[in-house]
C-alpha cells in the first residue's frame, strides 16, 4: 500500500464519522435549496443526480424539482471496474433495481450525457477536492465528460463534511463548486 493509499483510507475513516454527524434533515433541506439555485442559475440541459447510499446528502428533491421544470435529470450507472460512469435518465416514476455498491439505478431508459453533475463525496476542501469511496468512478468520468464539452462538477454535502486539505493525486478532479447547507463555495 502506498503512503497515499493509507492516508486516503485513514482520512475516508474519519470522514465517515464527521458525515454521519452532520446529517440532518434541516441542513439537508437548506442545502437542497442553494442547489436547486445554483443549478437553475449556471446549467442548462440535463443534471446527472445520484442516488444516495449510506449516510449521504440526498439530492433526490432537487432532482424531482428538475423534472417537474422540464429538465432532463439522469443517474449514474457502473458499467465495470476502472471505467467512468454511465447516465441513465431518471424521474421519480422511473423503475430503479439495485446496481453495485448499493446504489439504485433505473432498470431501462435513454443513455444521456449530462451538462452538470451533482457529486456525493465524503469530504471535501475549499479548493474543491473531493474525498469518495476510492474507486474513482467520478474522477474518470469528469475527466472524460470535460474532455468532450465543458461540464459544472457540484459536490453536494453537509458543511461538517469540510476539512482542511483533502489528500488529492494528479488524477483527482476538482469541483467546480460545493453546496452545503450554509452555501455555495467557489473553490
Amino acid at each position: 500500500m502506498t503512503d497515499m493509499t493509507a492516508l486516503k483510507a485513514e482520512t475516508r475513516k474519519a470522514a465517515f464519522a464527521r458525515r454521519k454527524a452532520a446529517a440532518g434533515r434541516q441542513a439537508e433541506e437548506a442545502a437542497t435549496a442553494h442547489l436547486l439555485a445554483l443549478l437553475r442559475a449556471e446549467t442548462a440541459g440535463a443534471v446527472a443526480g445520484y442516488m444516495k447510499i449510506r449516510t449521504e446528502i440526498d439530492p433526490v428533491g432537487a432532482m424531482t424539482a428538475l423534472v417537474a421544470a422540464g429538465r432532463p435529470v439522469c443517474v449514474p450507472v457502473i458499467t465495470g471496474p476502472g471505467r467512468p460512469l454511465a447516465f441513465r435518465a431518471w424521474t421519480p416514476a422511473t423503475e430503479m433495481i439495485d446496481g453495485p455498491f448499493g446504489a439504485r439505478v433505473p432498470a431501462a431508459g435513454s443513455w444521456i450525457t449530462p451538462a452538470a453533475l451533482i457529486v456525493p463525496l465524503l469530504a471535501f476542501d475549499r479548493d474543491g477536492f473531493r474525498l469518495g469511496y476510492g474507486g474513482g468512478f467520478y474522477d474518470r468520468t469528469l475527466e472524460r465528460l470535460r474532455a468532450a464539452a465543458p461540464v459544472l462538477a457540484v459536490g453536494f454535502a453537509f458543511a461538517g463534511q469540510e476539512m482542511e486539505t483533502v489528500p488529492t493525486e494528479p488524477t483527482d478532479q476538482r469541483l467546480d463548486a460545493i453546496v452545503t447547507e450554509t452555501g455555495v463555495i467557489r473553490p
